[in-house]
């Protein structure tokens, strides 16, 4: 058959009930690119491209003619070809609703609810919650988690998220919408003060419309014609690059593969697609298989059940689940083992794509599916030219990588999956990075058939996954093992057998052998007490049942609709109804985020022959560039010019210290990942196929400093270093008691802000003017980068900002560079450029959290006082210097956490390495220096043999006092915070409980802990805190306001509008916020450390009230008078109506030569307490409750507040207990999205999660006695890091292990299951087999 020659189809689908014809559908394009591009449908976001976020999800709709069923399914539209959408019809979040034409229940009720921070997860978030109503209008709460747990948000920490999905629950959950402001998650009435008027609804219930299924868009009809009246042909697709062949019948099929036989079956894209797209691989013909009939079929046989090869995986799932409800239980173990796998495989967006049989012939060690399968003796249909055969899918992995047991030509059809039998037991096991949507580290597949009516093992087959580079059958130990009893003998011989005969290679990312080799052990040995239980179940005569203490470690944790609960004070009685300040406001922009309607940098209309850049970055460490050969990509068609130092008018380096920080690299590189040109395109397919061919020669220079290990040998510093000292610590550590050294490690974070970094420079044609729209914090500094490269002065550059889709400190002085980049590129080209980072790129250059060492020795008495600590903290500050030395010198000034001193010295050094600079993020060394001062007090715990909290008590500040660096403080907020979350998280009875459950369970352990927090506001110098605003009222009365804060979730405009409605006295719907800009607010301060609220407000108050006063004589005059009649009545008499608003900044100094100073201006409180469960067998955890008190003064907006503290600690569980950054031994980054690297999802939130705001606190410095909230909660994230360590204690304790051991951050699986030792990690030390060089270091 000639391909070549034939004709290309058109392309017919439905897009939000418009038809689209495509004339030329190329193979590549992917829906995602196509709905923005080609429709300007931007609510569809780009988040990681890889299907790991959810960002771009959509609904699409087909309809099956034999069933004459319409079926929804949620997919990631950034792995979707459009080629792949024949006859589909699909929604996007601008056909569910939007506020031009009516917004949807689901919309309206995610931003009421609060669900939405900066807004770019949101539209995602609706589509997955549409498409389950769509499907079940009256959804269980497990359906409602499942359906997001793809959907990933960095934001909100996903509780206010869940509420707004529990409103569309048929079991409520929580009625929220009794009269008195109570619900039946009440019970806890000892958790209110009765003088005090406190709230627990921070939205009403009343006001959502309700959900009316005849509402929604319907199926096109002409979809419906076209499946039911034309006949089913091929479809052929010509790209620039790529043929599409969609065949409809099998012999077809097999032809194609005889004609094409290296031409991979594409059906759900979700295996092929990501490899064409990170790995460069290339198919120039693809073959889409899923419209025949033979590949899609389901049917019961006598013997199981036959399953087509492009059966979803979904639809796997729904076909088992009901075999399971219909056939007896003896029948339906491998139904079950299965099910299990498929239930935590991918998100629902992958499932509902992804085929059964790609996930078999991809042979992917990762895949959860083939040990289970394979393990089972699945039977494979193999169909050929003219010959069928059926093989033991076990077949396909008999050696290995090199397997061909399945030739070129053919084509797996079905895959049979048998009933179980009398006597034969099936389990399925997997251990994964995060519970949900995570590839696994291992799993197993495990099944026994014993001789009948006895423990005789007749036949036994063990598949391993994650072993090896494909699944393993452990086929000696299974022969070996045949005709023994099912005993303890039979179990440690098999723990011997399996670790010899499963050999598992360092993989390339890293993982840790040991781990693995654990895992595959422990398996074993939690199948071989399944298989024991079951036995005892059918036969207790016979078969003793295992013990008590055992049991609970069959039971896998499970992820659960979340109970929560928000307190906070009631406003006064006698505030006047319109005055919002207190109130739980909607984010300002909240809808808008929920209908895909608010504009992020991305989602800006092309300009007129706009160009596409991409970055070239280099892929050493440390080497001089020999040369740049950029002839191949020149070639590439559409590439418009090369970027290089060269094309930089001024400057290329920023010398804010000794060390420059870098636009382009010059003659040499000092990291990987650094820029070092740049292709602009007409398109970013083309950019991006252009900069993969530029090549770049380098010779290596020594040396390559990566860790702080090596920077410390090196003597590689930034200068200065910071030291801070009090009483005397020499003479204090010989009148001490005892004495403890160590040190710990706490692993740097990735920001994973879910915009990546965004620029589009805009060129205006005269005067070298610029138009700069970028996502930033700190649109000044990108101002006066972009002008200093360009060599212009600053009044000529315009830098916009509308929101940022999350920054978290990862858009400061990066987002300059990155900008500057853009404007060369449009400075050189005259072209508008856009810079839109890949999220791969993203990670790779931008840098995060900075890797930590802290080396300290305590001093402390018997009784639990601590006298003297002498500490060193190293931080890894990457190749350039950032802000690593002011972090440095922040986690000194925070290092005391809540705990006076009196003996104290401590040293920052902030290391000079070959890897991307780190920079700011959300606490700012904070979160670091205060877990190492939280790991030596449970030391000390440890060794005076007190419990952690009474030596936090014995510790923490008392009374008026001083810091370290001579700052008077008053500790009573820190104390009413504690002393509330012990009584309102119920810690001593629940603390008894725990060790009651420790008691009774071996392999599963319970942990508690409650940690204090004081966490100092300030920025240390009086400029850096000044800000201004700039407030118009128009002839109609209405008011047009903007200040130097960024909105990027944290609720800042809506805060301001706040303000102003109390300040001029008129409702919030009459004051507008247009966008932050360099135009009306010059010189503004970055949006950073907490600080927006507080010196904006300021400025926003100040602008407001010379305005108000200016009105006054006119009001007076009139009393009686309305606001309209009055703003007439003062333009008509010339008076202003435009005022800007000034504030100084708070008067912070810090003198370092001296070691004493005033850098803060007050302090926040708070306590949190969490209890977590631990499975000891493989290292998983569960967080089950977390209780947090918060000072947070009088909070401006409960809603906003509450949900930056919930954000902050969700964000804290993945700094550390789950976020691990990974680099080689060269310095690359192994973890560049979200599938090796691990935010916390839906299943990591606690169960029960309570937030309370401590009532009457009043805060004389800031706003309205508010607080700076955005960055505290971060910290109380290592409750849960202290609750596992207390699990892991009393796991030591119970089996008599020393003392003390070292826990560093991340708390990974990994490092729990190290730490809980027993008999299968002591087979580790002893297995020889262990001789191997790591491929991943520490840094």
């Amino acid at each position: 058959m000639s391909l070549r020659g034939a004709a290309a189809d058109e392309l017919v689908f439905y897009v939000n009930g418009r038809k689209v014809i495509e004339k030329n559908a190329d193979p590549e394009q992917m829906l995602l690119s196509y709905l923005r591009r080609r429709f300007r449908l931007t609510g569809t976001k780009y988040g990681c491209g890889g299907g790991g976020c959810g960002a771009c999800t959509v609904m699409i709709s087909t309809y099956e003619p034999a069933s004459k069923k319409i079926q929804h399914y949620s997919a990631n539209a950034c792995l979707l070809p459009i080629c792949c959408l024949y006859g589909a019809a699909v929604t996007t979040v601008e056909g569910v609703g939007s506020t031009k034409t009516r917004v949807h229940p689901v919309q309206e009720r995610l931003a009421k609810c609060h669900g939405s921070q900066c807004g770019f997860c949101s539209p995602g978030m609706v589509m997955s919650i549409y498409t389950l109503l769509r499907n079940y209008p009256e959804p269980t709460p497990e359906q409602m988690i499942a359906a997001l747990a793809g959907n990933l948000c960095r934001c909100t920490g996903y509780r206010p998220i869940l509420d707004a999905c529990k409103t569309f629950c048929k079991e409520s959950i929580c009625c929220q919408r009794k009269a008195n402001g109570k619900c039946c998650c009440d019970q806890e009435d000892y958790l209110f003060d009765k003088e005090e008027k406190v709230c627990t609804r921070l939205f009403s219930a009343d006001e959502f419309q309700p959900l009316d299924p005849t509402q929604e868009l319907i199926f096109p009809p002409e979809l419906m014609r076209m499946a039911e009246n034309q006949p089913k042909r091929t479809l052929v697709f010509h790209g620039e690059r790529m043929t599409w062949i969609s065949p409809v019948s099998l012999d077809e099929l097999l032809d194609l593969k005889v004609a094409h036989p290296k031409a991979p079956l594409v059906v759900g894209n979700t295996s092929v697609g990501p490899e064409m797209k990170f790995r460069g691989v290339f198919h120039p013909i693809v073959i889409a298989p899923a419209r025949i009939p033979d590949l899609n079929v389901v049917k019961c046989t006598e013997d199981g059940l036959t399953l087509g090869a492009a059966c979803s995986l979904s639809v796997v799932k729904d076909v088992l689940t009901n075999a399971i409800s219909e056939f007896p239980e003896e029948k339906t173990k491998v139904f079950c083992a299965v099910l299990q796998q498929l239930r935590t495989l991918g998100g629902e967006q992958i499932r509902n794509v992804a085929s059964l049989g790609g996930n078999i012939i991809s042979r992917k060690s990762t895949s959860d599916l083939n040990p289970i399968l394979a393990a089972c003796n699945c039977m494979l249909s193999l169909v050929s030219r003219g010959k069928k055969r059926q093989i033991p899918l076990s077949d396909i992995f008999a050696e290995g990588v090199g397997n061909n047991t399945i030739t070129p030509e053919e084509i797996l059809v079905s895959v049979h999956i048998p009933h179980s039998q009398k006597g034969e037991y099936v389990c399925a096991f997997r251990q994964a990075p995060r519970r949900e949507n995570a590839l696994p580290i291992a799993n197993a597949g495990m099944r026994v058939l014993f001789e009948e009516g006895t423990d005789i093992i007749k036949d036994l087959s063990i598949f391993y996954g994650g072993a090896a580079s494909t699944t393993v059958c452990a086929k000696q130990t299974c022969s070996a093992l045949t005709g023994r009893h099912w005993n303890e003998q039979m179990l440690d011989e098999a723990c011997r057998l399996i670790l010899k005969e499963v050999a598992i290679p360092g993989s390339a990312s890293g993982e840790k052998v040991d781990y693995k080799k654990t895992l595959i052990v422990s398996f074993f040995y939690r199948f071989f007490l399944e298989v024991l239980q079951s036995l005892n179940r059918t036969d207790p005569c016979h078969y003793p049942s295992i013990p008590v203490e055992y049991r609970s470690v069959l039971q896998d944790f499970k992820t659960k609709m979340p109970q929560s609960i928000q307190i906070y004070q009631d406003i006064e009685p006698n505030q006047s109804p319109q005055d919002p300040v207190g109130r739980p406001i909607m984010h300002q922009s909240g809808i808008k985020h929920a209908t895909g309607e608010a504009v992020y940098i991305d989602d800006l209309p092309s300009v007129d022959g706009e160009l596409f850049l991409a970055v070239v970055t280099s892929s050493r460490a440390h080497a001089k560039i020999v040369s740049i050969d950029t002839s191949e990509a020149l070639k590439v068609p559409g590439v418009f010019d090369i970027i290089s130092a060269h094309d930089v008018p001024a400057t290329n380096e920023f010398y804010y210290s000794d060390d420059p920080e870098i636009i382009f690299a010059r003659n040499k590189v000092i990291c990987v990942g650094q820029i070092v040109c740049a292709v602009v395109a007409d398109s970013d397919v083309h950019s991006k196929q252009a900069a993969a061919k530029v090549k770049i020669e380098y010779e290596v220079l020594e040396p390559v400093i990566l860790t702080i290990e090596e920077a410390i040998k090196h003597n590689s510093f930034f200068e200065p270093k910071r030291k801070l000292e009090q009483g005397n610590v020499d003479l204090a550590f010989e009148t001490v008691d005892n004495i403890i050294e160590g040190e710990i490690h706490i692993g740097g974070q990735e920001h994973f802000y879910m915009e990546t970094q965004s620029v589009l420079a805009v060129p205006k044609g005269e005067d070298k003017e610029m138009d700069v729209y970028v996502s930033t914090q700190h649109p000044a500094v990108i101002q006066e980068m972009v002008a200093a490269s360009l060599g212009v002065p600053a009044n000529r550059i315009m830098c916009h900002v509308k929101r940022v889709g999350g920054a978290f400190g990862g858009k400061l002085l990066k987002s300059g560079l990155l900008a500057s980049v853009a404007a060369v590129a449009a400075n050189k080209t005259g072209k508008a450029v856009r810079l839109i980072l890949s999220r791969g790129d993203d990670m790779l250059i931008t840098g995060g959290r900075h890797p930590f060492v802290g080396k300290y020795k305590v001093g402390f008495m018997n009784d639990g006082r601590i006298r003297a600590v002498d500490v060193k903290y190293y931080i890894n500050g990457g190749c350039t210097p950032d802000e690593s030395v002011l972090v440095a010198a922040v986690s000194l000034l925070k290092m005391d956490n809540a705990y006076k001193i009196p003996h104290l010295r401590c040293w920052a050094y902030a290391c000079k390495t070959n890897l991307p600079s780190n920079t700011a993020f959300r606490g700012f060394g904070f979160p670091q220096s205060a877990l190492v001062t939280e790991t030596w007090i449970a030391e000390v715990a440890d060794k005076t043999g007190l419990s952690p909290e009474k030596v936090r008590e014995i510790n923490m500040y008392k009374e008026n006092e001083q810091t370290h660096f001579k700052q008077k403080l008053d500790p009573q907020n820190l104390i009413r915070c504690w002393n509330e979350c012990m009584e309102k998280s119920a810690y001593y009875s629940r603390k008894t409980a725990a060790n009651e459950f420790n008691k009774q369970n071996y392999w599963k352990k319970k942990g508690i802990t409650i940690v204090p927090m004081k966490f100092p506001f300030g920025l240390g110098t009086r400029y850096l805190s000044q800000a201004a605003a700039l407030v118009h009222i128009y002839t109609d009365g209405s008011v047009l306001l903007t200040h130097g804060g960024i909105e990027m979730g944290q609720g800042i405009h809506t805060k301001m509008i706040q303000v102003a409605s109390r300040e001029l006295n008129i409702p919030m719907s009459r004051i507008h916020f247009c966008e932050t800009s360099t135009t009306t607010v010059p010189n503004a301060c970055a949006s950073a450390g907490s600080a927006g609220t507080d010196v904006n407000g300021m400025a926003v108050k100040d602008a407001c009230q010379t305005l108000l006063n200016r009105l006054q004589p006119i009001i007076n005059k009139n009393p009686k008078g309305t606001w309209n009649e009055w703003i007439k009545e003062a333009f008509e008499q010339s008076v202003s109506l435009s005022a800007t608003g000034y504030f100084r900044g708070y008067n912070e100094s810090m003198d370092w030569e001296k070691g004493e100073g005033q850098p803060f201006t007050y302090f926040l409180y708070g306590a949190a307490c969490s209890e977590v469960e631990i499975n000891c067998l493989t290292g998983d955890h569960k967080n089950l409750r977390t209780d947090i008190v918060m000072d947070v003064g009088c909070s401006i907006n409960p809603a906003v507040d509450i949900g930056q503290i919930e954000g902050a600690f969700v964000q804290g569980i993945g700094l550390y207990t789950m976020e691990e950054l990974k680099y080689s031994p060269e310095g690359v980054l192994y973890t560049r999205g979200p599938d090796q690297y691990k935010i916390p999802a839906v299943c990591d939130i606690p169960e029960e999660f309570s937030v309370s705001l401590l009532s009457s606190s009043q805060n004389p410095y800031a706003i309205y006695a508010s607080k700076g909230i955005g960055e505290a909660g971060l910290f109380l994230g290592c409750s849960v890091f202290f609750a596992l360590r207390d699990a892991v204690t009393s796991v030591r304790n119970e089996r008599g292990l020393k003392t003390s051991f070292v826990l560093n951050s991340p708390l990974t699986a990994e490092q729990i299951r190290a730490s809980c030792a027993d008999d299968f990690t002591e087979m580790m030390a002893n297995n020889e087999s262990a001789s191997f060089t790591a491929r991943a270091i520490s840094v």
